[in-house]
């Protein structure tokens, strides 16, 4: 086997996609930016050579090859064209299942543990990206026509994401036969009406923040029986749980009804469980393994959402006011079924499996004259809706690529940072948490955070807040300020900013160093106007970025709380900019 020498780039493939991926390629390339990540990269088992990456297996003593359309600073590449190994006859394409072979074998021998589960999630996610590339294909990219044009679009956004996250081993997992959640996946363009259960006054368990919040539930039927409060389900949750033995006696005794489906169809958007009617949000259970876990929201999330919504609201009026162009979506309420189990108390099982969270609709917050998009879908590496940077930009040059960064840059990066400074609130804004509001020119004007679930509380900041609240609240509502910073910094700058830049760098390959100065910039001028704590310093000299680790927590079978972190090189230090200590090596963490 070769030693990995790194010797320059000169593949002369273009940085932009040509078209999207097939199923094969997408899962061999994801799987490769796992390993990059998180294990040969790490262990200096990577090399650039000649325009391709090489990467080697060591415990598994494999040896893989992939073209490049272009190196990143931050080792976050483009790959192009198939997977090859080395073999005694030379380099032959390997296909993403033996890949995904190679990575078990690798993993098992460097844990000493097997996960059984493993191959069987990369199978399903490949099943789902066909499925998604096959309706894509039959129907074309989603449309912004239809009602409202800005709503018609910001749906479509949500319904793009194709290839998941690039950074995930198992991305578009998803338990079941596609044949069965299809009719409700964001990719396919799923749209649909809710099931309305009337659950006696008794058995409805529910939270406000404000007064009235639950309207939006309220209104999706027109008259429920004297005596019953209306229960929105999701049709896909209630048929898992359908067969629930206590849900049965319920429905046999008349405490529950069912009373036919809503008139209004919800939109499915890129959470799966979300839905969105273009008024508000219902944020469902489902007991469906989707990526990582089983998106069920737990009671504690159920009153931990609407908790954050009350007593957050002064913090979240002062963000707002010093930064105009940023808001946040409350979610002021939850319902579920309080159906007493065998110990009398509510059945956890159909309390958690039934609850919905209402979440802000856009209008609420949404600046007038603007587009909101999903960051995902703006910063897509292949582009698939109008939504995309390239579609915003439409050919523009480098500088006014640069002109959107910066302006982009203010809106998104000062409100993240002084909530953890300021207020000790950990906000989670990774590219499916973000709305980019955008203008009749395509230029950022406003941004918008989503999804309290991600949103966390340093202690020592709310002593008071947390101590009013039960335990079991409480709990999962903290970080202590370390992991609360390696939160922020992740989501923020390794998912959110480098994944957006990435996108721009497509389009202008020589603006890369270009972009992260700018980020430098906006980072530096925050500091100057608010004062650099010691953790903004050290991001500033150019600390290594924490990396969320999502192929190891997987293969682990961690809960994503508890996920850990690779250290990636930062590109934000000065003399990495000024290209004072760069080399030809552009692969992290090459061997030499």
């Amino acid at each position: 086997m070769p030693s990995l020498t790194n010797t320059p780039g000169t593949g002369t493939a273009p940085a932009a996609p040509a078209g999207l991926p097939t199923a094969d390629r997408a899962v061999a390339h994801t799987l490769l930016n796992c390993l990059l990540r998180e294990v040969s990269g790490p262990e200096h088992q990577t090399a650039v050579d000649h325009g391709r990456l090489l990467l080697r297996l060591p415990r598994r003593g494999v040896l893989l090859r992939v073209g490049l359309r272009r190196t990143s600073l931050l080792g976050a590449h483009r790959f192009t064209g198939p997977v090859a190994e080395e073999t005694a006859e030379g380099w032959a394409e390997v296909g993403w299942r033996r890949l995904a072979e190679y990575v078990h074998a690798e993993l098992s021998l460097r844990t000493g543990v097997r996960n059984e589960e493993f191959l069987a999630q990369i199978e399903s996610s490949h099943q789902a990206v066909a499925a998604a590339l096959a309706a894509r294909g039959a129907s074309g990219p989603p449309a912004a026509d239809g009602g409202d044009e800005w709503q018609a679009g910001y749906v479509a956004s949500e319904q793009s994401l194709i290839l998941g996250h690039r950074f995930h081993p198992t991305p578009k997992a998803r338990t079941g036969d596609p044949a069965d959640w299809q009719a409700y996946a964001p990719e396919a363009g799923a749209s649909f009406p809710l099931l309305l259960l009337a659950v006696r006054d008794g058995l409805i368990a529910e939270e406000c923040a404000t007064p009235g919040a639950t309207a939006p539930l309220d209104a999706l039927a027109g008259e429920v029986p004297d005596g019953y409060r209306l229960l929105p389900a999701h049709p896909w949750q209630y048929e898992l749980l359908r067969g629930h033995a206590g849900l049965q006696e319920a429905l046999d005794r008349g405490d529950i009804l069912v009373l036919g489906h809503s008139e209004t169809p919800f939109a499915a958007t890129a959470s799966v469980r979300t839905l969105y009617d273009g008024a508000s949000f219902l944020k469902f259970s489902l007991n469906v393994r989707i990526t990582n876990c089983l998106r069920k929201n737990a009671s504690y999330e159920l009153s931990g959402a609407v908790a954050l919504t009350r007593l957050l609201e002064p913090v979240l009026a002062d963000l707002a006011t010093r930064f105009p162009g940023s808001a946040v979506l409350r979610e002021p309420a939850y319902r579920s079924l309080a159906l007493p189990g065998a110990d009398g108390r509510p059945d956890t099982e159909l309390l958690e499996g039934f609850g919905v969270i209402i979440r802000e609709g856009l209008s609420r917050r949404l600046l007038p004259g603007t587009t909101p998009l999903l960051a995902a879908a703006v910063a897509d590496e292949y582009p698939s809706s109008a939504a995309h940077i390239s579609r915003l930009l439409d050919g523009a040059g480098p500088q006014a690529a640069l002109e959107w960064w910066a302006a982009y840059l203010n809106l998104l990066v000062p409100p993240v940072l002084a909530a953890y400074f300021d207020h000790g609130m950990v906000l989670e804004p990774h590219l499916q948490n973000v709305l980019v509001c955008v203008d009749g020119d395509g230029m950022p004007a406003q941004v918008l955070f989503r999804d309290l679930e991600g949103t966390k509380l340093v202690p020592e900041h709310h002593t008071e807040l947390l101590a009013s609240l039960p335990e079991a609240v409480a709990g999962p509502m903290t970080y202590d300020a370390q992991r609360g910073w390696d939160r922020v910094v992740y989501c923020l700058l390794v998912n959110h900013v480098a994944e957006m830049l990435a996108a721009l760098a497509d389009l202008h390959p020589d603006a890369e160093a270009e972009l992260w100065a700018q980020v430098r910039r906006t980072l530096q001028t925050y500091a100057d106007r608010y004062g650099c704590p010691p953790r903004l310093a050290a991001l500033l000299a150019g600390v290594p970025l924490p990396a969320k680790a999502n192929l190891l927590t997987r293969w682990e079978r961690k809960a994503d709380r508890e996920a850990g972190y690779v250290l990636l090189p930062s590109p934000l230090a000065e003399s990495v900019l000024s290209g004072a200590v760069r080399t030809d090596d552009t692969t992290p963490w090459s061997a030499r």
